[in-house]
């Protein structure tokens, strides 16, 4: 299972590099970065939960970036501010989510600002 995704306080671990596929092997619906290849089930295993790991924190990073740009088109400040039902219409969400998430990035901005880093870390 994998673990949740680390906060501010707490620094984050780099998951394993997602290494690239060939449009030739991925489109074959068998080939998943050469897992069905691995003859040992130890290493099959491992390299199996470094990907699991590494896709749930890529997953994880990329609701934060979603909820920060919510956030940021949300923003009254804005000439062209979108309303939760707007951003929620772009990206196939209830309202109530739009909702939730503007409220995440506005929470992520704010301790951007307080902390004196950019609201996600790339890394």
């Amino acid at each position: 299972m994998a673990e949740p995704t680390p906060r501010r306080h707490e620094p984050r671990l780099r998951p394993a590099p997602l290494i690239f596929e060939p449009a030739e092997a991925a489109s074959d619906p068998e080939h998943f970065f050469d897992l069905e290849s691995m003859e040992d089930p130890g290493a099959l295993l491992a390299r199996a939960t470094e990907l699991a790991l590494a896709f749930q924190a890529a997953a994880d990073r990329a609701v934060e970036f979603q909820a920060v740009a919510a956030a940021q088109l949300a923003d009254p400040g804005r000439f062209d501010r979108l309303t939760p039902a707007d951003i929620a219409a772009r990206v196939e969400w209830t309202e109530d989510y739009a909702k939730k998430m503007v409220e995440f990035g506005r929470d992520l901005l704010r301790g951007a600002d307080t902390e004196g880093r950019s609201p996600v870390d790339p890394v």
